[in-house]
């Protein structure tokens, strides 16, 4: 009987020294996560800064050290909600921080590296806190603080609204219209094949090239024409053989002399067959006018028949530019009206006048064209140029004219028209919404927004912007991970 009992005593005895063992070892794993659970922000409501792992948001300590999981520095942030008030602090030391250049969530009070890549911080001025506005007004305009060095390596150039930068009804002025120079078709001419026969001899090879007016260019064997030259020769004889009676071949001495200017024989050619007697196997054509080689059509030992075309010269003393303009342009336009043309490249203007306005549209366009004839008397203009034409528009109230901005200088997106303007000699800028008006390739009418004396940003505004948007980027990104 007592053996079964101590059995019973000793197993019983092991199984409570078992759940007693249990149960520490709980109490011990419950304290323990209780004092490794991860840090809560809540537990910081009391200060206004901590430090973080950029990796890991989750790690919150009163104290620099370094991240628990990764290793890496912890970095200082502000938490956001409710503060303490914020002690006064200069602009200088509001609008100037440090950071890393390829990581700009980093910002820091003093110069240092970078915790995550060890790069140099960089001094940087933060995007100006906007003032607060009042309940039901206008949101405050965005602002931007740059210091003088970061102006000039931003290429930020500042001008008045109505002064240099920017003219009074220069946009209203002018109409800017975009063409192209061809040759002048009225200095234009073709010289074609008034025979059938075989080209014996060029005179002309090459396009571009410069010859004088009657300079010889194509030679053409014809056994027609040498017909037409015997029958001529023919009837002189049995003139001169008849005596009086020999009128009556004056008929066919006209005739055939007739038939063979047609061909293209001049009259000193006539002369000299007359006077010789004896007929050329070829003809040549001369160049009607001095010029350029436009084209050459024929090779040589090509055979060639009636009005073949040889050679097209034209003479570039005079060109057109032709331009391409909307329907409602139009009526501002009048036939041998005086305008100005400028070449891409070169750097004179060129005085114009319109002497064609197509009364029609272009097939499958909506623009018409417009032609003006300008005087090529150094020989610059060349076919194929680009040009730009200006066209005096219909005159302008003073009502109508406003101040204008270089197209650099406004910026625009799905809301509206901006531009930056200069607030104070400090570097401080501010974004305002403008109105715009007539605008051309060059220049804006700013109608509204500014006043006639504000330092506008004619240059560097798209740089201005963007440096805005990155701070405002870089700041966002800092205020969620402080969340």
């Amino acid at each position: 009987m007592n053996k079964p009992f101590n059995l019973l005593t000793r197993w019983s005895r092991g199984r409570l020294i078992a759940l007693a063992l249990l149960a520490g070892l709980l109490t011990f794993g419950a304290g323990a996560c209780q004092k490794s659970a991860p840090e809560d922000a809540h537990a910081h409501d009391g200060a206004s800064t901590y430090y973080t792992c950029p990796m890991h948001p989750q790690i919150v300590r009163d104290e620099p050290g370094k991240c628990p999981i990764c290793s890496m520095d912890l970095v200082k942030a502000t938490k956001q909600g409710a503060a303490k008030p914020a002690t006064a602090v200069t602009p200088a030391a509001a609008l100037t921080h440090y950071t890393c250049p390829m990581h700009p969530q980093i910002s820091r009070d003093m110069p240092g590296k970078c915790p995550i890549c060890s790069m140099d911080l960089v001094k940087a001025a933060k995007a100006a806190p906007a003032t607060p506005a009042p309940a039901g007004g206008p949101a405050a305009a965005p602002e931007v603080m740059l210091s003088a060095q970061q102006q000039q390596l931003a290429g930020i150039r500042v001008a008045a609204l109505g002064g240099a930068g920017s003219s009074a009804g220069s946009a209203a002025g002018t109409t800017l219209l975009t063409g192209t120079i061809t040759a002048n078709a009225n200095q234009t001419r073709t010289v074609s094949s008034r025979v059938a026969g075989r080209v014996e001899r060029l005179f002309v090879r090459q396009t571009g090239e410069s010859i004088q007016a009657g300079a010889p260019l194509v030679s053409i064997y014809s056994e027609q024409l040498q017909a037409l030259q015997q029958e001529y020769v023919l009837s002189l004889a049995q003139q001169r053989a008849g005596g009086t009676s020999g009128n009556q071949y004056s008929r066919l001495i006209a005739s055939a002399r007739q038939r063979l200017r047609l061909l293209g024989l001049s009259e000193g050619q006539l002369r000299a067959l007359a006077a010789t007697g004896r007929p050329t196997a070829s003809l040549t054509f001369y160049s009607p006018q001095a010029g350029l080689v436009q084209a050459v059509g024929v090779t040589e030992g090509q055979y060639v028949g009636e009005g073949t075309l040889l050679v097209s010269l034209t003479n570039l003393s005079s060109v057109w530019v032709e331009a391409q303009l909307y329907p409602e342009e139009v009526s501002g336009i009048k036939m041998g009206q005086s305008v100005q043309v400028q070449v891409a490249g070169l750097p004179d203007t060129y005085a114009g006048r319109v002497v064609f306005l197509s009364p029609e549209r272009q097939a499958n366009s909506k623009v018409t064209l417009l032609r003006v004839q300008v005087t090529n008397a150094g020989g610059w203009l060349q076919p194929g140029m680009q040009a730009n034409v200006r066209l005096p528009s219909r005159s302008t109230t003073a009502a109508t004219q406003s101040l204008t901005l270089p197209q650099d200088a406004v910026l625009r997106d799905s809301r509206g028209s901006y531009v930056w303007q200069q607030v104070d000699a400090a570097g401080r800028f501010r974004r305002h919404k403008v109105s715009t008006g007539p605008e051309t390739d060059e220049r804006v009418t700013i109608t509204g927004g500014l006043s006639a004396d504000a330092q506008v940003v004619v240059s560097g505004a798209y740089l201005l912007e963007s440096e805005y948007q990155l701070r405002q980027g870089a700041q966002d990104s800092m205020n969620g991970m402080s969340m």
